[in-house]
């Protein structure tokens, strides 16, 4: 379990009449094992400040702490210790495999990259993070291409896992995905943050696929946090009108199809 705290953040991108601020004195908190969504639209900053947060992005002003150490991201030893507390999933996860690898050696990688396993742990491993995000052994001399998106999800959530971070940030996870499949994967992703004791940062622009996941929602708006709640109390008594504004425009979840299976 990790905690994360983001105190006055501040980022700022490059535009064509200088600098903007994506994330303008955003502060938010995760306790350790909890789960925080955060939702707004498309250029609200919100993949700004996750990338920030596993340093990706520079950081212009103000700070975040893992566990009360600041993270500071300058050498390539920083990142690799950062690496170890916190991962992170990509909308397309076509960004975290590599297509000449079957998903064996791709989880290989990530499960040795900061630890030696022997041959017997080496074996075990790949199908026990198959079988954790819910997908069946035999997928591991798959090569991505021959995997549906959903299993492609599936396997860079497996990728992530294999560090065994203490902090997970799945950024517009399922946005990318077939409606039939994205309850599914939310189910996934709910069930093993609560089964591993995970804390999550959950972010997307679908307000009940987000509360879906999440013990307490921060909605973002123009690079600023204007609510920030329970789960339930934001589906009950939405307090900002740009919250009250998702909420409304969205429709509840599907009841979640059929886990997919090998053919």
């Amino acid at each position: 379990m990790t905690e994360l705290r983001v105190c006055d953040l501040t980022v700022r991108h490059r535009g064509p009449r200088g600098p903007v601020a994506a994330v303008d004195g955003v502060s938010l908190e995760i306790p350790p094992g909890t789960s925080l969504g955060l939702v707004g639209e498309s250029g609200s900053g919100k993949s700004s400040l996750a990338r920030a947060i596993v340093g990706l992005t520079p950081v212009h002003g103000g700070r975040i702490l893992l566990d009360d150490r600041e993270v500071r991201v300058r050498t390539i030893g920083d990142r690799r210790r950062l690496g170890r507390l916190v991962q992170i999933v990509l909308q397309d996860p076509d960004t975290a495999l590599d297509p000449r690898m079957t998903v064996r050696r791709t989880l290989l990688e990530a499960a040795t990259a900061f630890r030696r396993l022997d041959r017997r742990a080496r074996a075990e491993r790949v199908p026990a993070l198959l079988e954790l995000v819910g997908l069946d052994p035999r997928f591991a001399d798959r090569l991505p291409r021959q995997l549906s998106g959903g299993q492609r999800q599936r396997v860079a959530v497996a990728r992530a896992l294999a560090v065994e971070p203490g902090l997970l940030i799945a950024d517009e996870l399922t946005s990318a995905l077939d409606v039939s499949v994205q309850a599914a994967v939310l189910n996934t992703i709910r069930d093993l943050q609560r089964r591993l004791g995970l804390s999550m940062l959950f972010i997307g622009h679908n307000l009940p696929a987000v509360c879906h996941v999440s013990d307490a929602v921060a909605v973002m708006r123009h690079g600023r946090i204007v609510e920030t709640a329970p789960t339930a109390a934001v589906l009950r008594a939405p307090q900002h009108p740009y919250t009250r504004e998702l909420l409304a425009a969205v429709p509840s979840l599907r009841t979640p199809p059929p886990e997919e299976r090998l053919p």
